[in-house]
């Protein structure tokens, strides 16, 4: 696995063997968080993560602190993104190179602190994936800490979805289904591809971001963990992240693993299929948790049409629908060894993103007996066949292709 690929900074030009070198900085940050921290779990973490890092030279450029301030105006209000539970977004310019990027400055008194910016810096300088942000740098100035990423000029899929500004597009179903093959394929890379394999923790979609033709990009990886090896089944951690997306069994034992991550995927593609927020505290009280409101419907198949996105207003291929929901129901078990592999959802992601929907064609109609439900080709089951049940409770019947 190579890092990311260094890029221009908005310093003067300086020797290569200056550039090369940009990992110590963050070693000496990671002894001192650790002595700091003195949490036996995030030292492991520290160590095996440097140890991974340490045969690849971090690829993260470091800036100083008024480096950053000029290229945000002194992180003036009309270059002000965003913000979450790391801290405030700025755009800014780098004044050397003239590139656009996204500045995140950590709060100092807010939600996440020096573990999950290490950790970070990091997972980014060491995981490079077309679905997965681009970071370009840090600065560890005094007790100042901002990471640079590179600009994503979309936003996030959550502004996309939801409170929509009057000249802001909607998502329509072709769009829907290929932010959701995306960003599937970022999770495939960690869970399968990364050496060691990385939980994610935090996948929701205010960290779905979106670039030109709505290319989606996972980012904010300051919960990332890293995933059992071996003979291990889990981690044992503290439980983070973000209510309505975690996985049952992560939040009441804090026992993670990579199919605590499958079932947040399921809350976002359900989300993407709905129209609705994970929790939505202005709904009745049945509808305020997105997964208790599915539920009793994925049972009936009368209903899968009331599930859909009235912003879509129709314009959705009924069977496409109907397997969309297959995926998420199946990623929403209760049990996490009822959920699919990551590999199965991308396979099943990229058939429903290649069966392109023709706006042109009638709105789809209350759905008819007469049309077949099925999975997606590869949609399998979870450990040892145990999906068998939720895919009879589906009225799953195979594709014909």
């Amino acid at each position: 696995m190579g890092g990311l690929c260094a890029k221009e900074s908005g310093k003067k030009t300086k020797k290569k063997d200056q550039i090369a070198n940009a990992s110590p900085p963050v070693e000496k940050f990671a002894k001192t968080s650790q002595s700091v921290d003195n949490k036996k779990e995030d030292s492991a973490e520290y160590k095996e993560l440097l140890s991974n890092s340490g045969s690849q030279q971090i690829s993260a450029q470091t800036f100083a602190f008024r480096e950053l301030a000029a290229a945000t105006k002194n992180f003036r209000a009309d270059c002000f993104l965003g913000e979450g539970g790391f801290g405030k977004v700025y755009k800014g310019r780098l004044e050397s190179s003239n590139q656009i990027v996204a500045i995140k400055q950590l709060d100092q008194n807010g939600l996440q602190g020096n573990r999950e910016f290490l950790v970070e810096v990091l997972m980014l300088s060491l995981l490079h994936h077309p679905n997965l942000v681009n970071l370009i740098g840090y600065c560890a100035d005094g007790d100042q800490r901002l990471l640079v990423y590179e600009y994503m000029p979309l936003g996030s899929l959550e502004d996309h979805l939801y409170d929509l500004s009057p000249q802001r597009k909607r998502l329509d179903w072709n769009m829907r289904m290929k932010i959701a093959a995306g960003a599937a394929k970022g999770l495939e890379y960690l869970h399968d591809k990364a050496t060691p394999p990385v939980i994610y923790r935090d996948l929701k979609c205010s960290n779905i971001l979106l670039g030109d033709g709505y290319h989606p990009k996972l980012s904010d990886f300051g919960l990332a963990k890293l995933a059992p090896v071996g003979d291990n089944t889990h981690v044992s951690t503290r439980v983070m992240g973000t209510y309505g997306y975690c996985a049952p069994e992560y939040a009441m034992t804090g026992q993670l693993t990579v199919k605590s991550d499958i079932y947040s995927f399921g809350v976002v593609l359900l989300e993407l299929i709905t129209g609705r927020r994970a929790i939505d505290n202005s709904r009745t009280a049945g509808e305020q948790n997105l997964v208790a409101w599915a539920r009793p419907l994925f049972k009936d198949r009368r209903k899968f049409s009331q599930m859909a996105d009235p912003m879509l207003q129709g314009q959705y291929p009924v069977r496409g629908l109907y397997q969309a929901l297959a995926v998420a129901a199946m990623c929403v078990q209760e049990q996490p060894t009822m959920r699919p592999l990551i590999a199965d959802v991308v396979t099943a992601l990229n058939y429903l993103a290649s069966q392109l929907h023709n706006p042109q064609i009638p709105p789809a109609q209350s759905t008819s007996r007469s049309v077949s439900f099925g999975t997606p080709p590869r949609m399998l089951k979870g450990k040892q066949g145990e999906s068998d049940s939720q895919e009879k409770s589906l009225e799953n019947s195979s594709v014909n292709q």
